[in-house]
């Protein structure tokens, strides 16, 4: 049904890195602590009522929903954007592929501490008015947040987003982008679903989040030494020799 210039086996490592880094910015210290407050304000109810509720929280889970739709909306949009650039990408590949390993290290460096980017302590949210209790409004606010909490999220999404603009056609970088978005929104969806247990849970790991910051800046830093050293197509190359199943892919 696809073509292999859609999914290949090339583009299986990107598409790994797309889904880890959305588990990544939801699991982020300035995303998982707003997840309860977001959910119960998408919903138009209290956090008692969410826990205590079924009825209300099957239309928090609804919300959710749209919420997730819309920050996909925002991220395959700039999947698009990107991947116009991707004839003028490909012809500076390595040159690109540099700069954009060396901008990702950087990212990678202030995740783990080694060294400080003001810039991104600074917010950058957009408010999305009183558009709580409804699914349009979980929609908009999805949008909104996709466009607006770039603290912690804009270094992963610009990783994806380098990733994507090397990518020869839409169809391809808008696959890495809505696997970022799934990566990021699904659990908000399971969160609402399984709102108390997802309360307790997310307690306890609050006290892990200098731990996610460091295995987050890890994986940039990895990801940018194999854009910088041109290995991404080695990572290929060893999946197909030793997975050959991946061949059939495509």
């Amino acid at each position: 049904m696809f073509g292999i210039d859609i999914i290949d086996a090339g583009l299986i490592p990107s598409m790994l890195i797309a889904l880890i880094a959305g588990i990544f910015s939801f699991l982020s210290p300035c995303v998982l602590p707003i997840v309860p407050p977001y959910l119960a304000y998408m919903g138009g109810i209290s956090m008692q009522e969410m826990e205590n509720d079924k009825s209300t929280r099957r239309h928090t889970v609804t919300c959710a929903l749209f919420f997730t739709l819309g920050l996909s909306t925002v991220f395959i949009l700039l999947g698009i954007a990107v991947s116009a650039l991707g004839q003028f990408m490909l012809q500076n590949q390595d040159w690109f592929g540099r700069l954009s390993g060396l901008v990702i290290i950087l990212f990678g460096l202030h995740f783990i501490g080694l060294i400080k980017i003001p810039f991104l302590y600074n917010d950058l949210r957009v408010d999305a008015g009183d558009r709580g209790g409804n699914a349009f409004g979980a929609y908009i606010l999805g949008l909104a947040f996709a466009f607006g909490w770039t603290p912690c999220i804009g270094p992963i999404l610009g990783t994806i987003l380098s990733l994507a603009a090397q990518e020869a056609s839409f169809t391809r970088s808008s696959i890495l982008m809505a696997l970022y978005a799934i990566g990021l929104g699904v659990p908000f969806i399971l969160a609402a679903v399984f709102i108390n247990n997802a309360m307790r849970v997310m307690k306890h790991f609050k006290r892990h989040m200098r731990k996610v910051e460091i295995s987050m800046g890890i994986l940039l830093v990895l990801i940018g030494i194999t854009l910088i050293s041109g290995s991404f197509s080695a990572i290929s190359f060893w999946l197909l020799e030793n997975l050959p199943f991946l061949a059939a892919i495509g």
